[in-house]
Parts: C-alpha cells; structure tokens; sequence
C-alpha cells in the first residue's frame, strides 16, 4: 500500500503531539521520518513511530529538549542531548557545529546521551547546504545487534557513518551507511512483511549466515512491534573484517570519545552518540576551483562503462534524490503489518488514520 506523504506527516504529528510532544517538535519528527521513508532509507521512516511512541511513554525519551554543552574549547565541543528526541536535539547539535565551524573553519562535536537520530545522511545534508564538508560516526548504546567478523554473538550495534560534500549544482553527495550488512530497521520492515533481507544479513548461532529476521527477533505477532532481545541470532557486519573494524571504530569514537558509553547489557534505554567534524570548504582554497574539480570529478566517475545495460552509475546521494521524486508522486509504500501497527498505535492515542492507497 502506498500512503500520500504530506498526509502522512499531518498523522504523524498528530500522533506525537497527542503522545505529549510540542507542535513544533512533533512536526520535527513526521518530517524527518517521512522524508526518510521517501528517499528509500525506510528502516529509518515512519516505520519507527510506534517504537518512538512506546518509548516517549516510558520516558526512555523525553519531549522538547535543548542540548547543553558539558565542554567547549573553542574547535572542540562536547555535547549532552539530555535523552531528547533525535530529531529535536540532533539539528540543534549539527547547527551548533555549522557555526562554530563558520568561524573558525574547523569544528569537531562529540554529542552524546542523544534519542534515535534517525537518518543521519539528514545531517550531513544539513552541513552540506551550508558550505560545510562533515563526517559523522555514530554508535547506539543499550543496543546490542551485530557480531564481530569471526564471532557469532552481539557485541555491537549498527553503528553508522555518514560523510557529506557540497556540491554547486545544489545536489551534495551525501555517503550514508550502517556498517552492519543492514540496519536493524531494515530487518524490522522485513519482519513486518515488507523487502526480504539479503541471505548473508544475519548469523545464526551455528556459524551460518542467513535471512530469516527471525534470527533477529524470534517468533513473533505481526501485529507487535517486536523484540531484538527475543532472537537467538546476530547482524553481520559488512565487508566481513573491514566493516567489523569499521563498527569498532564508530563504538569507540562515538561512544568512548564523547562520554556517551559503548553499547553492551545492562542499559535501561537506547540511544545515539554521535562524533561529527565539520569543515568549512571555502577555507580549503576558492570555492570555483573546488567546484570545478569536483563537478570534473563527478562526471568522470559517472561515465563508466554500467555493468547493466540501461541502468547509470550513480553517485551517493543521487538514489535517494531519485526515490524521494517517485514516491512524492506516487506516495510513500508500506507494508500491511507495519501500516497495521502505526494506526493501532495512532488509534491508542485518540487519532484517525488517513486512507490508505491499495
């Protein structure tokens, strides 16, 4: 089924600011998702919300808060989300960043203790749109979901990274990845009924890959969010050992260098910490001569030879760019059991559900 995007963000803010949110944050957050679910990254869409919902409810995150800074020595800033929603404190520490780094051309953040950032190509896109080149490594305390290369048991979560660079037609590109083969939202869609999962996602407890979410999530009610806690299995990274170091990385940037703590047992709530560096491109040298290359650079790369006939190679950022114009025409897709849980929950808090297309 597919639903029109610009009612579905209506809903959804409707649902956040009858779960307790302000208007302004609730619109934050279906905007974010949405945009998300457009552009194809529907692990990090709306499919979250009722998992947002539950947590808001048992204040594993808190509604409407400001980030406070706990350290700042001029182009180093460490950052405390205070357990506010991603897409509230997220932008206001990226915005933090962009200025610092406008003034004195480099800035480095360590957020930490911050709700579900959601996709986090949304804040390199940010930094791109103001000049800014920005990396960004994240880890996900409290979450445990991705084996080790040459391990069968969780010791890491899916621990993303993001770079972005600006580009001068307007249309950055934006490099935006979970360092395990999926992220876990991925295998949640495909255990709502929706995109299989590749057959080496996952591992068993005996060694061999596999897809079956499952795994991941045991036995489960379609109809209930479920439990990563409940499946025997694990992720995979990606790129066996380099992904595995790559997510060891992300772990201890984010998590040790920030103060937000690595993931592992024994937290009572999930969230983000985020390592970001911000660069203010104009300081590199003339933004023409920056601009030339890289459009140079762009094209060159664009023009190999595809290994599909009638398909092109595209540059990170362009596939998304591509979903978002699709589904904004035809509408965001959902699969039943995930749409199904959205207006169960949307039904516990009072709110009709828009109609669905199919």
């Amino acid at each position: 089924m597919r639903i029109n995007a610009p009612e579905l963000t209506d809903f959804v803010e409707q649902m956040f600011v009858a779960a307790g949110s302000s208007a302004a944050e609730s619109r934050r957050i279906a905007e974010n998702l949405v945009d998300a679910s457009l552009r194809g990254h529907d692990s990090h869409g709306i499919i979250r919300v009722p998992r947002y919902i539950s947590w808001l409810r048992d204040a594993k995150l808190l509604a409407d808060q400001e980030i406070s800074v706990v350290n700042d020595t001029g182009s180093i800033v460490v950052l405390d989300g205070n357990f506010g929603f991603g897409q509230t404190v997220g932008p206001q520490a990226v915005q933090f960043g962009i200025d610092r780094a406008a003034e004195t051309g480099v800035c480095v953040t360590g957020l930490r203790h911050a709700g579900h950032l959601g996709r986090i190509g949304a804040w390199a896109e940010m930094a791109a749109g103001a000049g800014q080149v920005s990396l960004h490594f994240v880890n996900v305390a409290g979450s445990v979901l991705v084996a080790p290369f040459g391990g069968v048991e969780r010791r890491m979560s899916t621990n993303p990274v993001a770079i972005g660079m600006p580009s001068p037609d307007g249309n950055p590109v934006i490099l935006d990845f979970a360092t395990s083969v999926v992220a876990e939202g991925k295998v949640l869609v495909a255990a709502k009924g929706g995109k299989p999962l590749p057959d080496d996602a996952l591992i068993g407890p005996d060694g061999r890959p596999s897809g079956d979410p499952r795994l991941l999530y045991g036995d489960n009610d379609p109809a209930v969010t479920p439990d990563r806690k409940d499946g025997e299995g694990a992720l995979r990274a990606v790129g066996d050992h380099k992904g595995s170091g790559l997510a060891l990385m992300c772990e201890l940037l984010a998590g040790a260098l920030t103060g937000s703590g690595c993931t592992g047992p024994g937290y009572s709530r999930i969230y983000n910490g985020m390592l970001s560096i911000y660069m203010a491109a104009d300081r590199f040298g003339s933004d023409d001569a920056i601009s030339s290359e890289l459009s140079r650079y762009i094209s060159y790369f664009k023009s190999a030879r595809p290994a599909t006939a009638g398909q092109n190679v595209l540059v990170p950022g362009e596939p998304e760019r591509n979903n978002r114009a699709e589904r904004l025409e035809a509408g965001v897709p959902l699969p039943d059991d995930a749409w199904d849980a959205i207006v169960d929950t949307a039904a516990g808090l009072g709110i009709q559900a828009p109609e669905a297309d199919g």
